[in-house]
């Protein structure tokens, strides 16, 4: 069974999810390729055959430097087309998902995204994935071929395994490109919160915009910041910070809330964390059911005061 990786570059700089998709692609079937879109993206693309990639397909032109869903469609369409695997795999990232909406519709393949386990079974593909907000999680098994899986970050270890890493760059055919990128924004230095390995989070109980408790907290831990979705209603955070159904999904190995009460749309963005702590002054806020560690008390007493302690530690 052949996999193709997408890969997910920014400015030449391979996204950690990559290399988990590319860990779980070993695991799934016996030929690991991966296929890499940018301009100027030749050399690093190399680095895939680090995490197993026999070959790596490079789709290297100046149409495709900045991310487009139609044009990176048209390129993968026709790659996938030609490359013929059985299962497409990628990131479940902010572009991931729109890409692979897009490419399940126009190849006709089955998919399923946020995916937190795979396996097959009599050349099907299995996926595992969160549903009802995280209540359940539900065995998918898709059917046809390709099928593409989109794999929620931070749930797989990313593993070196070096193989071939042979690369070819293939022919680029853009087709027809209504959208285009006027101007990009880009936060320097800020750890992004999918693939963040810790994050804190404030919600409504900070009380306003000053979530300087919790970047110090974060800053301590070498953490990603979030917010619950009433914090950014508020104004109080931007919505790229937002952790939550209607967020962003993280599975961090620490997730640190800091008044939140834990509605179902925030639980459903942070249930797969491997450690969840929580602080709130209401002992009955139903974030504690789904706590491994809960502290009651004011978060602005107890946030600063775990800070030192921490800074302590270290």
């Amino acid at each position: 069974m052949m996999v193709l990786v997408i890969a997910e570059q920014l400015d030449g700089v391979f996204r950690k999810v990559t290399f988990e998709a590319l860990s779980a692609a070993r695991k799934l079937g016996t030929e690991v390729n991966a296929v890499a879109l940018g301009s100027g993206i030749e050399e690093a693309a190399a680095e895939l055959g680090k995490y197993g990639a026999a070959k790596i397909l490079v789709a290297d032109d100046a149409a495709l430097a900045d991310y487009t869903v139609d044009a990176y469609t048209n390129v993968l369409a026709e790659i996938i087309d030609q490359a013929g695997p059985a299962v497409v795999m990628l990131g479940a990232t902010t572009q991931g998902k729109e890409l692979a909406g897009r490419l399940s519709a126009r190849l006709d393949a089955g998919l399923a995204t946020d995916c937190v386990a795979l396996k097959t079974e009599d050349g099907q593909v299995t996926a595992t994935r969160p549903m009802y907000g995280g209540k359940v999680l539900a065995d998918v098994t898709l059917m046809g071929k390709p099928v593409i899986v989109a794999l929620r970050p931070n749930i797989i270890a990313a593993e070196e395994a070096p193989a071939e890493g042979d690369v070819e760059k293939v022919a680029v055919n853009v087709g027809e490109v209504r959208t285009q990128v006027i101007s990009k924004q880009l936060e320097t230095g800020k750890i992004d919160l999918t693939e963040a390995e810790v994050v804190v989070s404030g919600g409504r109980g900070m009380g306003g915009s000053d979530f300087s408790i919790i970047e110090s907290l974060a800053e301590a831990l070498n953490a990603a910041v979030g917010a619950s979705r009433s914090a950014v209603d508020e104004g109080w955070r931007s919505a790229a910070d937002q952790v939550g159904q209607t967020g962003k999904t993280v599975s961090p190995n620490l997730y640190v809330a800091c008044g939140i009460s834990g509605a179902i749309q925030h639980l459903a963005g942070m249930s797969s964390s491997k450690v969840i702590v929580a602080i709130n002054k209401d002992p009955e806020a139903p974030i504690f059911s789904k706590a491994d560690y809960g502290i009651v008390g004011d978060l602005f007493e107890v946030v600063p005061a775990l800070t030192e302690a921490i800074k302590k530690l270290k």
